[in-house]
């Protein structure tokens, strides 16, 4: 395996790039391409980042495989036939090593190292680089390709080192896969990650007990071999397919509706949803303009879901502690499934709701709650991730004036643009807090902001500039826009993930862009035409160019007639817009 050790010379290189999923992958690729030397540090031991690590069962993308790959190569493209609508971890996995051999990228990967710290160094205009190997390396600029989703939360339980059977995390599954044939098994969580891996559990163990806090809602995926017509169509015009992917709120073709639900005749709004409900995945959340701002509409969206979880679940009971009651649809990030509500027909699965009889710790033989005791042979942990910041903030990140990351972020995550922090020179973050990332299709999010960041690059590098950074103005404006952009929906009123709520002792704060990743993109362009507003360009001590103010903000695009007095009327009552 090749693992090319970054320079450690009094000769810093270009660039450092922390990660080697996809976003470390494809920035890698980009600046090669571009003459400069980047290099690649990766905790795992090969390339592919969420699907190296993510290997439970039942592991698979919930957006469409032909969008959630790459498009900055038509030849990659056309020599890759993807076997699902939704591909499976296995084949993901497969296609990063695919592109990592096809691009040669591995010869500038270092695995099995983590970096542990990184301290600007003013005066040299470069990042100091410590390893968890006790290497140590200097690079002009640094660039966390860490990932979303790539810390898993620490969670635990009371005893829960004196049980006596396996314990496996859906963050961490082992590589070797997992046999829970015979077994008695307790899986807790019921997110993404349990909602994928009970059916195919529940196929395996003698009895599988769910333990749930909190239902979701999960759409079902209707999965399958792709059409050789959807295919052939995809392959006539790609690049057509990609720019109009692009060029919409969430980086996938999803059928956006302008129709309000609250406007919009029972009947038709019945085959609608059924319409979008038998297509599959998150087609359904396109399917009226007003289900995420007007509570009524998004009411019957809830409703219309609620029936289809009972159709599928058998026991009325069951059904009903399935059904989530206590945040709107679409606030947290819909599931994906096969087979999830119906798994819960089986004789040999049991749900037990966590809120009527809280899990109160673990014992040698199982689990306890406040009513009984259940025995495992296996205890599953599906309790999700540390989102956004995780990765970021477990780096000793000190910038200009010995500012540090966690004392920036202790109220919350504090960008501009979601691309850099005010204080950190030549510190950049790919799908960072801030930016569209997780409300998105991951792949779009990520090319651009590659694309974005190679193009920075290459502008200091002719100019002979030696740092960029975020002004604090430009950082603080753009997480008053960020706020602009939420306020108006109902996304703020869970306790999500998005908002760092699974996290004990985390701010709350909701993390993503939510303005879309088609306004997010026409702001980055804007930005950049005006020459980098918002950004302190250096050379050495000395600034060669400081706009501190952004207001690359566009105008918004069509709004629904019927949408503006709800938007605005939750804009004035945030105070983020005068009543007039």
């Amino acid at each position: 395996m090749a693992t090319s050790s970054p320079s450690t010379s009094a000769q810093p290189i270009d660039a450092l790039i922390v990660g080697a999923g996809f976003a470390g992958m494809y920035m890698l690729h980009k600046l090669r391409g571009l003459g400069f030397n980047p290099q690649v540090v990766e905790a795992g031991s090969g390339v592919g980042g969420t699907w190296y690590w993510n290997r439970y069962p039942g592991a698979r993308v919930d957006i469409q495989s032909l969008e959630y790959s790459f498009g900055f190569d038509e030849e990659l493209e056309k020599e890759w036939r993807w076997s699902e609508r939704y591909a499976p971890q296995p084949e993901l996995l497969k296609y990063a090593e695919h592109v990592a051999e096809r691009f040669d990228l591995k010869r500038d990967i270092r695995f099995n190292t983590r970096v542990t710290a990184a301290h600007w160094d003013d005066a040299a205009q470069v990042w100091n680089v410590t390893t968890d190997d006790g290497a140590a390396m200097r690079c002009r600029h640094l660039i966390l390709a860490t990932g979303c989703l790539s810390i898993p939360t620490d969670v635990t339980f009371p005893g829960l080192e004196t049980f006596k059977g396996a314990v496996y995390r859906t963050s961490r599954w082992p590589h070797e896969g997992v046999d829970f044939s015979g077994q008695r098994v307790g899986i807790i969580g019921t997110g993404s990650s349990a909602i994928q891996s009970i059916p195919i559990i529940a196929q395996q163990a003698e009895h599988l007990t769910v333990f749930q806090r909190t239902p979701n809602y999960s759409m079902p995926a209707h999965n399958g071999p792709i059409p050789d017509a959807d295919f052939e169509a995809w392959s006539k015009d790609p690049r057509g397919y990609r720019a109009a992917s692009r060029d919409t709120v969430g980086g996938f073709q999803n059928e956006a509706s302008e129709a309000m639900a609250t406007q919009t005749a029972p009947a038709e709004i019945r085959a609608e949803l059924e319409r979008r409900w038998a297509w599959g995945g998150f087609r359904i959340l396109g399917a009226f303009a007003d289900t995420a701002v007007d509570p009524e509409a998004n009411r019957i969206v809830q409703e219309f879901i609620a029936e289809k979880i009972r159709q599928q679940v058998a026991d009325p009971a069951v059904a009903e502690k399935l059904t989530p009651k206590d945040h709107p649809f679409g606030t947290k990030r819909p599931c994906v499934d096969t087979g999830y509500y119906a798994t819960f027909n089986r004789p040999n699965v049991e749900l037990v709701d966590l809120r009527e009889e809280p899990l109160t710790g673990f014992t040698p033989e199982g689990i306890k709650t406040s009513a009984k005791g259940y025995a495992f042979d296996a205890v599953v942990l599906a309790t999700g991730f540390d989102a956004m910041t995780g990765a970021i903030d477990r780096i000793d990140l000190v910038g200009r004036g010995e500012r540090r990351i966690k004392d920036h972020w202790a109220e919350g995550p504090r960008t501009y643009l979601g691309l850099m922090v005010a204080g950190f020179p030549n510190l950049f973050t790919i799908t960072g807090p801030g930016s569209p990332s997780v409300l998105t299709n991951m792949i779009n999010s990520i090319e651009q902001h590659v694309e974005w960041i190679a193009d920075c690059l290459v502008s200091l590098k002719q100019r002979q500039q030696t740092s960029i950074e975020a002004s604090e103005e430009a950082e603080a404006a753009w997480c008053r826009h960020s706020t602009e952009a939420v306020t108006p929906t109902m996304l703020p009123q869970a306790n999500s993930w998005y908002m760092g709520a699974n996290v004990p002792g985390k701010p709350r704060m909701f993390m993503p862009y939510a303005g879309g990743l088609n306004t997010y993109t026409e702001i980055c362009r804007q930005v950049v035409g005006k020459g980098y507003e918002g950004f302190i360009i250096r050379q050495g001590d000395r600034v060669l160019s400081e706009s501190r103010a952004f207001t690359s903000q566009p105008a918004p695009g069509e709004i629904p007639e019927n949408l503006l007095p709800i938007i605005v009327g939750r804009l004035m009552a945030a105070g983020l817009m005068p009543a007039e």
